[in-house]
Formats: structure tokens, C-alpha cells, sequence
């Protein structure tokens, strides 16, 4: 759920106690709509997350660690520019709304002392990051909303900054009993009494309306009381974050113990709204960002694939149609030892066919517009012509063959992606072989290439896990020592593993846990037990000309291995 007025109310009493006072070091934007702050405050380091997306709209201390772009936006430049070296000198929440403000001594661009503000707006698909000046006036904004949007309300740098319009319904924070008394009064029984209170108050969340309902089990009469608690428990600021989780995944977050799930989920509390908002956010949109990453990654290698197996299909029927040349070259035969029996203008000739046993007459279609010896050369010419159309679909059916298995693995591989630089680096890869563009004037991309995945086993030994098809090519041919062991499921895509063993032979509780690497990092990771190979580096071979990630491999054995996601966890390495 987006963070209602009663968990800003709660978070702005907390964070007004962690950052106020703290100076801002570092400004950086990992997202288009995501900020981070780095300040020191009351002697310790923090990082303040800000982001304004929609349905994700937050603030909080983060200890979450974010993927930054290789060149900032124009907004992170523009911020750095204004807030680095700037002192927090308070922050509020304006009139109860989904909004907090940071009030900032800075300088201006003279450096004669100014004071700015940092305004965060958290409300629903408007949310936005807004730089105000000392004079009212929008510096600028994450999301500039300029003539063409709402003509109430435009955030355009040069204007004066207004707050979004309130609310056409009673403030929760600002009605007293008598008032709630008053409206409930004269509610609409027939009405689910959730839908009704989120329609009458502002600042109630539908989570919290749907508690307050169900607390008084439907029953109007015991709203009043349920309500007057709830209004205590905000002016006394007697919050408890909860997180409401179900089967392991984060489903809402409250200020307030929440019971209308009953045993269908599980609510705990966090020590703090920060962490609350951390746990609650940071793996969703770490799932969310990168499935948007490699979406688009995806869909040109998707479009190349089918493409590829389209024109695949076709050049099969084409092939299997060569497999009638023998029958051609048999007429052809037959027409050229009865070329004295055929008349010219015939359309057919009937002649026995001496290459059946029996001799059966068989009837052979003529073009009566050719001589005899024509329509024999015709046939000859035919048949020349699917013969090396054999020979020449022959290959190009093996290669596409290969290139759809070597466009399949990086689909496998984008699925596995962890990071924008795992993207880079599939992305890259596609290039060189040509299966995407090289766009004419864009930038080469900036870095090299990521090292391979590490990990270290119980026993001490190091397993190194390949990233992409190159990065497979790579370790097992160069990195690798020829001692080492190698590991890949069997059948299936997935990474080329690598177990050193500098010469001596791995104990075989390192062999289990590298295959349950090998399992985990490829196709069948959610397919149970699934066979994984193993040999030696000296017996895995790259074929001639082959593309990337192909290998050929003998001397193997085979062990039945499942993908431990928790032990790839405790024993990777940074």
C-alpha cells in the first residue's frame, strides 16, 4: 500500500529525530524516480531514501544498496549542485498530507547563504521530488508537469511552488468526537462500512478503513469507539510498525497491529518505520526494476528467437522436400531410354519402370510444349538443383539450429540477470554476434566486463560461476587451470562452473555443493533434482567456430543435484 497520512505522521516524528541537524554529503539517483541522500548525522553515517514512483512513494533511512547509472540524470546533477554540503535544518509534514518537506540551509550560486526546500509529495500517481528556492519558486522537479497536464496546477522551474489541492472530505486529524459522532450519524447502513469511511475521511487508509470495519464487526454503533481509540493513538503517537507478510512475501504495512487477515497472513512488528519500509520495498522493487531492466533486453532476443525459428521451420519443409530428387532422376532416366516412343506435343508418357522388379507401367508427366529431349533435361536440371539445395540447407539448418539454442541460453541467462551491469554485459555480447544492431552514434558502453560469480565451499575450495555466454567462454578456456573441475546441468541451459582444486581431488561434499550451484544457475533451478555433469577442464573442448557458451565434453559423471538457494547464499563470496 502507498504510505497513508497517519505512517507519514509516524515516520516524520522518527526521521525528524535521525536526520535534522545532518549535513548532506552526497546526492545520487539509482532510478529515474529514486533518490539518495548520504549525510552525517548526530555522529553516524546515514542514507535517506526518497522515492516518488507510483504505488512506491516513500521516505526512510535505507541500509539497501543501489545500482547507480553510469552518467547521472539532468536532476541528480542539478541537486548535487544545490543540496551537497547543505545542513537539515527541520522537517515537517505540511497540513496532515502524504508530504514531508526538508528544510535546507545551503548556498546559492554567489555563495551567499540561502535556505531551500526539498519537497516530497507521496500522493498516489502525482507523487514527485520538488527543489523550491528561498523566493517560492520551483529550482525543479523529478516529474515536470507542464500545460498540458492538470491547468490547476503545473511544477515547471520558474513558478511559484503551491500545494496540491486538498481534499473534499473531512480531516481525520482535524475532527473531534462530536464531529465523527455527528457524520456516522447520518451514515448510509446499507453501505460496506470500509467503502464509507474511506469516502468521508481523509487520511484513513483502505487497510486502515477495512480494520476499523472490521473490529466492529459491520456494526455502525461501535464505530464512534473504535474511531476515538484510533484518533488516540495518533495524538498520543503511539505507533507500532507492522509488516503483514503471507507465505514469506511482503503484502502491506501498518502503524497498527492488524488482525482482519486473521491466520491467512502473518503480522510482525519492525523497530522502525525505516526498517519497515526497507523490508517492505527494497526486494519488491529490486524484482519490479529488474524485470523492466531486461523487458526490453528480452524482447528483441524473443523476437530475434522467433524469427530465427520461423524461417528455421521453413528451410526444413524446404530440405524435406529435396528427399523427392531420387524419384526425379528416375524419371529423368526413364524419359531419356524412351525419348523414340514419345511424340512431341505429348503430355505424358507410359513406359514400364525398370527399376521395379516386376517392371509396373507407370505414367510421367510431360510438358507438351517441350521435346522430348527437353522435358529429360528439364528433369535433370531439377534434380541437379534440389541436390544442392541438400547439401546447402544441410548447413544452414545445423546453424540455425545452433543460433536458436545460443538465443534461447541468453533468454535463460536474461532471466537470471541480478544487475544492470549483468545486462551491460548480455548486452554486449548480443552485439558482437551480431544478433542486435551496433546503433549508429551511441556511446560504447562504459566499463568492463563484471569478474565471475565467487563462491567458497565448506571444505575451503572456490567455485566460480559464469555470468554470460562470453564469461562461460572465458573461465573455461582461459581462466580455468586444466585441473580444475567443470560443471554443467545436463541437457539444459545454464552457467559453466568451475571448481579449483589446484590438482588434487575434491572432497566430495565440495562436488555436491558446486553442482547445487550449477542447478541454481540455470534453467532447472525450479525444476527439482536435475542431472548435473562434471569432468575434468582438460576433457571440455570448444568447437571450431562454435558460438559463445558452446562446448563439446567427454570423460564425464553425472550427479543428481537440486538448486539450494540458501546455500548459494551462505556461501557466496564479494
Amino acid at each position: 500500500m502507498p504510505l497513508d497520512a497517519i505512517c507519514t505522521t509516524a515516520l516524520c516524528a522518527e526521521l525528524e529525530q535521525a536526520v535534522v541537524g545532518g549535513r548532506i554529503d552526497k546526492v545520487q539517483q539509482p532510478e529515474r524516480d529514486m533518490l539518495l541522500l548520504s549525510l552525517r548525522a548526530n555522529g553516524k553515517n546515514r542514507r535517506l531514501l526518497i522515492a516518488a514512483g507510483t504505488g512506491n512513494a516513500r521516505v526512510h533511512l535505507t541500509e539497501a544498496s543501489f545500482e547507480n547509472p553510469a552518467e547521472p540524470p539532468m536532476f541528480c546533477m542539478l541537486l548535487r549542485k544545490h543540496l551537497v554540503g547543505a545542513h537539515i535544518v527541520s522537517l515537517y509534514q505540511p497540513s496532515h498530507e502524504r508530504m514531508l518537506v526538508l528544510l535546507l540551509d545551503t548556498h546559492d550560486e554567489l555563495g551567499v547563504d540561502s535556505r531551500k526546500q526539498l519537497v516530497v509529495e507521496m500522493i498516489g500517481r502525482s507523487a514527485n521530488v520538488i527543489l523550491v528556492g528561498e523566493d517560492g519558486r520551483i529550482l525543479d522537479c523529478m516529474r515536470r508537469v507542464d500545460f498540458a497536464g492538470d491547468a490547476m496546477r503545473r511544477l515547471l522551474p520558474g513558478m511559484i511552488y503551491r500545494m496540491p489541492p486538498q481534499q473534499e472530505k473531512l480531516s481525520f486529524f482535524e475532527s473531534d468526537p462530536e464531529t465523527r459522532r455527528e457524520k456516522i450519524a447520518g451514515a448510509d447502513r446499507t453501505a460496506p462500512m470500509d467503502k464509507w469511511l474511506l469516502d468521508r475521511f481523509a487520511g484513513l487508509s483502505p487497510l486502515i478503513c477495512r480494520e476499523l470495519a472490521y473490529r466492529c464487526g459491520g456494526d455502525y454503533a461501535l464505530l464512534p469507539a473504535q474511531m476515538d481509540a484510533l484518533a488516540d493513538t495518533v495524538e498520543n503517537g503511539e505507533f507500532t510498525p507492522c509488516l503483514i507478510s503471507r507465505d514469506g512475501k511482503p503484502l502491506d504495512f501498518s502503524f497498527m497491529r492488524i488482525s482482519q487477515y486473521g491466520t491467512a497472513a502473518q503480522v510482525e512488528s519492525c523497530d522502525s518505520f525505516s526498517a519497515l519500509l526497507d523490508a517492505f520495498y527494497t526486494r519488491r522493487d529490486k524484482q519490479e526494476q529488474q524485470r523492466r531492466r531486461g523487458h526490453e533486453l528480452q524482447r528483441s532476443v524473443r523476437t530475434a528467437r522467433d524469427r530465427l525459428a520461423r524461417k528455421l521451420a521453413g528451410q526444413r519443409e524446404e530440405l524435406k522436400r529435396t528427399e523427392t530428387r531420387e524419384e526425379l532422376r528416375r524419371r529423368a532416366e526413364l524419359v531419356t531410354a524412351n525419348l523414340y516412343r514419345i511424340r512431341r506435343g505429348e503430355s505424358s508418357l507410359v513406359c514400364e519402370d525398370y527399376y521395379e522388379p516386376d517392371c509396373p507401367e507407370i505414367t510421367i508427366a510431360l510438358d507438351p510444349l517441350k521435346t522430348p529431349q527437353q522435358n529429360a533435361a528439364a528433369m535433370y536440371r531439377e534434380y541437379n538443383k534440389l541436390k544442392g539445395a541438400e547439401r546447402h540447407l544441410t548447413v544452414l539448418v545445423a546453424q540455425g539450429e545452433q543460433q536458436l539454442e545460443y538465443l534461447n541460453s541468453v533468454l535463460d541467462e536474461l532471466a537470471r540477470a541480478e544487475s544492470e551491469k549483468d545486462l551491460a554485459d548480455i548486452r554486449r555480447e548480443l552485439t558482437e554476434t551480431g544478433v542486435l544492431k551496433k546503433q549508429k552514434g551511441a556511446r560504447p558502453e562504459k566499463g568492463r566486463a563484471q569478474a565471475p560469480l565467487r563462491y567458497v565451499t565448506d571444505a575451503g575450495l572456490e567455485v566460480l560461476v559464469g555470468r554470460s555466454n562470453v564469461q562461460n567462454d572465458e573461465l573455461t578456456t582461459k581462466l580455468a587451470r586444466r585441473t580444475d573441475y567443470w560443471l554443467h546441468t545436463q541437457r539444459i541451459h545454464g552457467s559453466h562452473v568451475i571448481l579449483r582444486c589446484d590438482g588434487l581431488e575434491p572432497d566430495e561434499e565440495s562436488l555436491i555443493q558446486a553442482a547445487s550451484i550449477a542447478a541454481y544457475y540455470s534453467q532447472g533451478r525450479e525444476g527439482g533434482k536435475i542431472p548435473v555433469d562434471y569432468t575434468m577442464v582438460r576433457f571440455v573442448r570448444k568447437p571450431s567456430g562454435a558460438l559463445p557458451g558452446k562446448v563439446v565434453y567427454t570423460d564425464y559423471r553425472t550427479i543428481l543435484s537440486e538448486a539450494d538457494e540458501q546455500l548459494v547464499k551462505r556461501l557466496k563470496k564479494t
